[in-house]
């Protein structure tokens, strides 16, 4: 495969205090939809208007704090379908003996002998005469 080389950015290309541009309000609102999403208790952690989102600093944080709650969200919904792990039950040890022939035998004479054929007789509801 071959490898594509990637310049690096300019040092202007992100500028903490520049008013937000179109694309990066359009992330914003995105962002506020996903978070719209979320449980209650995730979206409190988020402490940001999204209408006072004016700069770039405040957009990159507002996102990294959604994108955050969303990692969480996704954790705990994990570790709720998984439930809960049951400790270790040790294995009972295995007993090695040799079982004489004569026991396996009877075992399946006895099993030989059991009735296979079904009768209707006896089984179910039994019918009225009139």
């Amino acid at each position: 495969m071959a490898l594509i080389p990637v310049p690096k950015p300019p040092k202007n290309a992100y500028d903490p205090d520049r008013p937000v541009g179109s694309l990066l309000k359009s992330q914003v609102d995105h962002m506020r939809e996903a978070e719209s999403k979320l449980p209650l208790r995730y979206r409190s952690q988020i402490e940001t208007y999204v209408k006072a989102v004016r700069t770039e600093g405040e957009a990159a944080r507002y996102i990294q704090a959604v994108t955050r709650a969303i990692h969480l969200a996704h954790e705990a919904a994990e570790r709720d379908r998984r439930g809960p792990r049951p400790a270790p039950v040790a294995k009972p040890a295995v007993r090695i003996g040799a079982a004489s022939d004569e026991s396996v035998e009877r075992k399946q004479k006895r099993a030989r002998k059991r009735p296979t054929s079904k009768s209707k007789k006896g089984t179910g509801a039994r019918r009225r005469r009139k």
